[in-house]
């Protein structure tokens, strides 16, 4: 699995605050790339987003609430990704949802339960 980009994604019920936090924090920008989702970018790169989660409740350090946060990590080739996270225990949470759309993800949970996406274009080479 070639993994072509990643980005840490943030739930949060204010993705303008949460998004301009971490632009400051990493002397970027933000990019509202939809209504529901912010990507900060720094030096062309995104190294972090955030998406609404109307419902969030903050996590509470160290016990409490659990934290939510997940990766979302780019592949070429997503039946290829598939397979190889698969293969070393991955549970498959939501196969794509968006067959209209170029770019589109699978969410998949470790085996601790912590949720990332492969993310892919159906277009790119």
């Amino acid at each position: 699995m070639r993994i072509t980009r990643m980005t840490t994604v943030f739930d949060a019920a204010d993705i303008d605050a949460e998004s301009r936090f971490w632009a400051g924090v990493l002397g970027g920008s933000v990019e509202a790339t939809d209504d529901d989702w912010r990507a900060v970018r720094v030096d062309g790169a995104n190294p972090v987003s955030v998406q609404l989660a109307p419902d969030h409740v903050p996590p509470q350090w160290p016990h409490g609430n659990p934290q939510q946060a997940h990766l979302d990590l780019w592949v070429e080739d997503v039946a290829a990704a598939h397979e190889q996270v698969m293969s070393v225990g991955a549970a498959l949470l939501q196969e794509a949802q968006h067959p209209e759309e170029d770019e589109d993800f699978q969410v998949y949970a470790s085996p601790a339960g912590h949720p990332f996406c492969l993310c892919f274009s159906r277009t790119a080479p």
